[in-house]
């Protein structure tokens, strides 16, 4: 998969953290709703292979990417890969995950922070990088200044993305953003409140769109 084509019409990437064993259908009706078109789930969370399992068997008649994220071990990389995840996301850079990933012929998008990590994860690999946490250390203004010397190399902004800054950080020069539980809230993911979700991600979609 060419995953940075295929996120060309809606460069978003929706987190996943604790959503609960049985909600796969609903996640997926939610984000085929709204337009997002890739999901992944947190190998911390429990059971996530077996939800990445079965959010595939959901996602494929409405063509959305389902990947895995948080994954900072190979046995993490073993479950996901086994479980069909379609890309890959960790939240630092490790060379043995980006090679093994890339083995498989599966996009990684590795957590980078610094202008030698993001050159680092590029060299082994990765299909993105992805700076987090950006929120942290500048937010748009980070994004821009690490555009500067990285043309190349497609950034995805993570961590406090939200309605009011996505636009600030395409403008930036990000190529895609990601979120977690600003939207995907594992308190309203566990009482089912689907629609509180989707009104939510509507307003963030809406402001790339």
């Amino acid at each position: 998969m060419d995953l940075l084509e295929f996120l060309k019409p809606m460069p978003v990437v929706g987190i996943l953290r604790d959503i609960p064993q049985g909600a796969e259908e609903a996640c997926v009706k939610t984000a085929a709703q709204c337009g997002l078109k890739a999901i992944e789930v947190t190998m911390n969370t429990a059971n996530a292979a077996e939800i990445i399992a079965a959010l595939k068997t959901a996602a494929k008649p409405l063509n959305i990417a389902v990947g895995a994220g948080t994954v900072r071990h190979g046995h993490d990389l073993e479950k996901a890969l086994a479980a069909g995840a379609e890309f890959i996301v960790t939240p630092n850079t490790r060379n043995e995950i980006i090679r093994l990933s890339c083995t498989a012929g599966v996009p990684i998008i590795p957590g980078a922070l610094t202008p030698t990590e993001v050159q680092k994860a590029f060299d082994l690999g990765a299909s993105a990088v992805k700076i987090f946490p950006v929120n942290c250390v500048g937010g748009p203004e980070y994004i821009k200044a690490l555009r500067g010397p990285f043309r190349d190399i497609p950034l995805m902004a993570c961590g406090g993305v939200n309605p009011e800054n996505t636009q600030a950080y395409f403008k930036a020069g990000a190529n895609l953003v990601s979120f977690g539980a600003s939207i995907f809230d594992p308190k309203l993911m566990a009482a089912g409140d689907w629609k509180t979700i989707a009104e939510k991600l509507n307003k963030l979609l809406d402001a790339i769109k």
